[in-house]
Parts: structure tokens; C-alpha cells; sequence
């Protein structure tokens, strides 16, 4: 039988842990609000000519995936993004819904949003995966703050030195790693995981 004390200590208990539930829960959203102001919001424009913030629009409250890249390399970039076609094939229906794949360009000034599509279209893009465009200076500033560049300027200049990684993250717990962007398709899914603290779920066929 349960004395008195018993069920006192025990609901003191439960009402520990509820507030600690209740610090977790919230956790998420104070952090969120530091990092609101940490990412350069900056205007982009989507291959569908669409207007969007990068931090508002793109980043808050997702499970993302980006790379640079440009129409017209002839290199690393289309073998980079034929990988990455892969990588959204094996993901499925999540692209969209609750993850989402951007590819920045390295030349705005001739990567239109048109000229974008093009690329997008000819290489089996799906929806939930932008291409984007903008000002130099905007995405210089992203570049750099994604860790997109090398200390060394004159590596830096060379833009195939840019296009070879994956940026992944989870805005939500601000976990965020990299992948190499030649990885297997499989091993981009399992660190795209690896940060998502989703499950397995309908849809999604990676290992």
C-alpha cells in the first residue's frame, strides 16, 4: 500500500520530470531563435522563378542538403549532380515534404533561373530540389558561410574546388556535418540520417 509520502514524492518526481520534458521541448525553439539571426537571409531565386529567403524560406525548421555547382562546368558538377539524382531517388517522397535538396549556383550572373531549369530538366530533377540564383554578394556570403571555400585565395578562386561536397543539416537541433558529394548514394542518405532524427518512413528507400 502506498503511504501518504509515497504518492507525494512520487508526484514531486513527476512533475520534475515533466519540467524537464517541458526544457527539452522548448530547447529547439530558443535555439532557433539565435540562429534565425546567425544565417544570412538573403533573397534567391529558384530554376521556377520563384522569390525566396534563404534562412525563412529554405533553411528554418528543415532537413536539408546543399551543393554548388554551375550550368556550365564541365567537370565534377554534372557527375555531381547525376549522383545527387540518385541520392532523391532513394530518399522518395521525402524530398518536399519534410527534406529538401538546394543547389547553388557559382556564377549568377549567367545562371538565370531559365538557364537553371534547363540544367534541372536535363538531368531528371524532381520536385523538392531548387537550383538557386542570386546577387554575387549574397551568395559569396552563403558560400562562405556554408564552409564552401579555402583558405588559400588562390585555391578559392578555382571554383571546381567548390562543387565537390554536400552541406546537410537539421535546422531544428542545428546538427549539420558534410558529405563528399562523390560518395555513394547511399552513404549521402545515411548521413543525411544520421542528422534527421526522423525514422525510417513510407516512402523513404534509403538504408
Amino acid at each position: 500500500m502506498h503511504t501518504r509520502r509515497d504518492l507525494m514524492a512520487g508526484l514531486g518526481s513527476a512533475t520534475l520530470a515533466g519540467l524537464a520534458v517541458c526544457r527539452t521541448a522548448a530547447e529547439p525553439a530558443r535555439r532557433g531563435a539565435a540562429r534565425a539571426t546567425a544565417w544570412p537571409n538573403v533573397p534567391l531565386v529558384t530554376h521556377d522563378g520563384q522569390t525566396v529567403r534563404f534562412y525563412d524560406d529554405l533553411i528554418r525548421g528543415k532537413v536539408v542538403a546543399l551543393n554548388m555547382m554551375y550550368a556550365d562546368c564541365e567537370g565534377i558538377c554534372p557527375v555531381t549532380t547525376s549522383n545527387l539524382v540518385r541520392v532523391q531517388e532513394l530518399l522518395g517522397v521525402r524530398v518536399g515534404r519534410d527534406l529538401f535538396m538546394y543547389s547553388l549556383t557559382l556564377q549568377p550572373e549567367l545562371d538565370t533561373p531559365q538557364r537553371l531549369k534547363e540544367y534541372a530538366d536535363m538531368h531528371g530533377v524532381q520536385p523538392g530540389w531548387w537550383f538557386l540564383t542570386g546577387a554575387r554578394a549574397d551568395i559569396e556570403q552563403l558560400r562562405y558561410r556554408l564552409g564552401f571555400f579555402d583558405r588559400n585565395p588562390v585555391v578559392d578562386g578555382d571554383k571546381a574546388t567548390h562543387t565537390g561536397m554536400v552541406r546537410i543539416g537539421n535546422d531544428v537541433y542545428d546538427r549539420w556535418t558534410s558529405a563528399s558529394a562523390l560518395a555513394t548514394p547511399a552513404q549521402i542518405v545515411a548521413t543525411i540520417r544520421h542528422v534527421d532524427r526522423a525514422r525510417r518512413r513510407p516512402g523513404d528507400q534509403g538504408g
